[in-house]
């Protein structure tokens, strides 16, 4: 059984799973409909419209051996009931899954969607995370605060269910040619804001890679906890240069305000989550996903060049979005040199 089926991932890794003549049969689980596009996919998928509340009957009438929850949402959704509902769909989606396959006799295999947001950002982070690095501090951001207790609770189905291999997978964010993300589309404007004195050092994970990584968790036995991430670094300014788009470098104070400028001209949101992405940077070790899963995925640098090539040529900004973005830009500067001087001003002589 695949969570979340009505989105990209969850869709390809249940297409894959039916494809494969090791597995009898594969039921797709999700509160939506995928779109006709995705839908293609699932022609072998047996879809049932429920969030995780029913995965207890589910589970325990279908008689599922493997779960895969991928039903994590990174972003809050307006339009779905913002951040009340993100929190609804990770954290009590994930408890309710969790607790129906605690009672779920011939389940056998647990794959969950994690992130390496798990680890935080801060500036008493180590140059490189491993699988067993804790948060230095506690994170701002509600997708990481999401991710912990959704492990949190992983642990505790681990102590109560040990005949069962629970593989967490802890993904870099996914990029690619045809992924669509928080952050490829903030790649893909031709403006993009940064931050002030920051040049913070990113990884990803190639989408193709990630599914291969997924398959694998459930046709073969990999329990544990595993980064999965594209070796090597880039730069923040690395990859503007490499994707051909213009930096926008403010105060990281002002970021909030710039994230408001960034919907104006379609970039979309940015969370605190990716504030402190961009602040302080992350990079995890992969030896143990490489040792365990004998396959190493393409270098961050690669997966970035191929994210690169979909979008070559990218999308020019109208003169109307352009007028807009300037008047925002230059709002902004007047803003922020007014609240230096209204600091100045409340300073004692």
């Amino acid at each position: 059984m695949v969570t979340g089926v009505s989105r990209f991932l969850g869709a390809r890794v249940a297409a894959r799973l039916a494809a494969d003549p090791r597995v009898d049969r594969v039921i797709g689980l999700d509160p939506f409909a995928p779109s006709p596009a995705l839908a293609g996919l699932l022609t072998d998928v047996e879809l049932i419209r429920a969030d995780a509340r029913a995965a207890g009957t589910a589970i325990a009438e279908l008689g599922a051996e493997a779960v895969v929850h991928l039903a994590v949402t990174s972003a809050p959704d307006p339009q779905s009931g913002g951040r009340a509902a993100m929190k609804e769909q990770n954290v009590i989606g994930t408890m309710q899954l969790l607790a129906a396959a605690q009672g779920a006799d011939r389940l056998r295999k647990l794959v969950v969607r994690s992130s390496t947001a798990a680890y935080g950002a801060s500036f008493r982070d180590p140059a490189v995370f491993t699988e067993d690095t804790e948060p230095r501090a506690v994170p701002r951001g509600s997708f990481a605060r999401d991710i912990l207790d959704i492990e949190g609770y992983v642990r505790g189905f681990r102590r109560r269910r040990p005949d069962v291999a629970a593989t967490v997978l802890r993904f870099a964010p996914f990029i690619s040619s045809t992924a669509e993300t928080s952050l490829t589309r903030y790649f893909a404007q031709p403006l993009i804001p940064t931050v002030l004195g920051r040049d913070a050092r990113l990884q990803f994970v190639h989408v193709d890679d990630a599914l291969e990584i997924l398959h694998r968790s459930v046709v073969e036995d990999h329990p544990g906890t595993f980064n999965v991430a594209g070796a090597g670094v880039l730069a923040l300014s690395q990859a503007v240069r490499r994707a051909g788009r213009v930096s926008l470098p403010l105060p990281e104070g002002t970021l909030s305000s710039a994230a408001a400028l960034a919907r104006n001209i379609g970039v979309g949101q940015i969370g605190l989550d990716q504030i402190d992405l961009f602040v302080h940077g992350r990079v995890v070790d992969t030896g143990r996903l490489v040792k365990e899963f004998g396959f190493t995925p393409r270098t961050t640098a690669a997966a970035f060049d191929d994210f690169i090539h979909g979008h070559r040529g990218g999308r020019a900004l109208s003169a109307d979005r352009l007028a807009a973005a300037e008047h925002a830009i230059l709002d902004g500067i007047r803003r922020v040199r007014a609240a230096a001087t209204q600091d100045q001003e409340h300073v004692a002589p």
